[in-house]
């Protein structure tokens, strides 16, 4: 399982004015630890941007990324109700999972994770919310 990071940075970029304007960005990185995720915060962000400050990093708890290749930039938080059935109780157990879907807009990143998550209906998804991430940036192995 992936550990996630949400990594707020902050630089000055000057605008058509020649006025400087300060520029608030926010990156998912996957990492180990929260020191190879600052690492990878450095490696990834300094090849556009080489004037930044690292203002936050935080643990993001997700159990799927879900990448669509036609979908849009805009990344949706979608929280999922997994639906058990409890045998001491006798009832039903819902267990949350976040989930990160793009798409265009709400409806798309619906749609695409309902397909993705199969036609069975052992869930329940509740919550569909946008969030500021721009881009994902997922552990990749450099041996392979």
């Amino acid at each position: 399982m992936a550990n996630w990071y949400v990594a707020n940075i902050r630089f000055q970029r000057e605008d058509d004015s020649g006025a400087l304007k300060t520029i608030n960005e926010t990156y998912l990185i996957d990492g180990v630890s929260y020191t190879e995720a600052e690492a990878r915060v450095f490696e990834v962000i300094v090849k556009n941007t080489p004037d930044f400050q690292l203002i936050k990093l935080s643990k993001m708890k997700l159990s799927e990324v879900f990448f669509d290749e036609d979908g849009g930039e805009i990344w949706y938080k979608i929280k999922v109700m997994y639906i058990s059935f409890d045998e001491k109780t006798a009832k039903e157990k819902k267990t949350p999972h976040m989930m990160l879907v793009n798409g265009e807009n709400p409806m798309l990143a619906y749609s695409y994770l309902s397909k993705q998550l199969g036609t069975l209906n052992d869930y329940q998804i509740t919550d569909v919310n946008i969030t500021p991430i721009l881009e994902i940036y997922p552990y990749t192995p450099e041996h392979e």
